[in-house]
């Protein structure tokens, strides 16, 4: 089904990061004034919203557009309320132990799973591999190799991001689950908990 520009732009916006309108007329394949109409009506439905970056020279700031936090909230957040309310839930009446142990099963479950499908004898493959998973679990994820011989991981969503706000065993046990997967060292250099745009992972041997 084709996406309606609105959609697209809100798309661009969450994949890319923050956009010039000439940027986003680009991508659609249309005019930049039309691609600010788009926007401009984007804000005023809260979804978007014009930041400003300096120029590099003395010119003026340029005016970049990037998603409000109801424009973040417009993709899928694995039933938010409900996961958290659980959670809640299960600390309250059974005890921190008992969200650990749920952690770890789901820890469990998870690296067996990887481990089926991320099999490939480089460490380049395995990083391409893993990004796919991540990207049919609704991660948006990427990944590229970076010119020091390095790997990026990078997820530009995340859909259990109620659930880890609620425990941050759940982050903690990711990236755990990453290194071994990878057989690789793996550190978070971005985190959509603190505050960044997207989690984004540098991987290396």
């Amino acid at each position: 089904m084709r996406q309606s520009p609105a959609n697209r732009i809100l798309l661009l916006l969450k994949t890319e990061g923050p956009q010039l309108g000439t940027d986003v007329g680009d991508h659609l394949g249309i005019t930049a004034e039309a691609a600010r109409q788009q926007l401009t009506k984007l804000a005023e439905e809260g979804l978007t919203e014009p930041v400003s970056e300096p120029s590099s020279g003395r010119g003026r700031p340029k005016q970049l557009w990037q998603l409000t936090a109801a424009g973040h909230q417009t993709f899928p957040d694995g039933h938010a309320e409900l996961t958290a309310g659980l959670l809640g839930i299960i600390t309250a009446e059974l005890g921190p132990g008992a969200l650990d142990a749920v952690i770890s099963a789901r820890e469990t479950e998870t690296l067996a799973r990887y481990r089926h499908d991320v099999s490939a004898p480089a460490l380049a493959d395995r990083v391409s591999e893993l990004a796919a998973i991540r990207s049919r679990e609704g991660y948006m994820a990427d990944s590229w190799q970076e010119e020091d011989g390095s790997f990026m991981l990078v997820e530009n969503h995340c859909p259990i991001c109620a659930a880890a706000a609620v425990c941050a065993g759940f982050c903690r046990s990711e990236i755990e689950t990453f290194r071994s997967v990878l057989g690789a060292k793996v550190e978070r250099s971005e985190h959509i908990l603190l505050g960044a745009r997207r989690c984004a992972y540098r991987i290396s041997v």
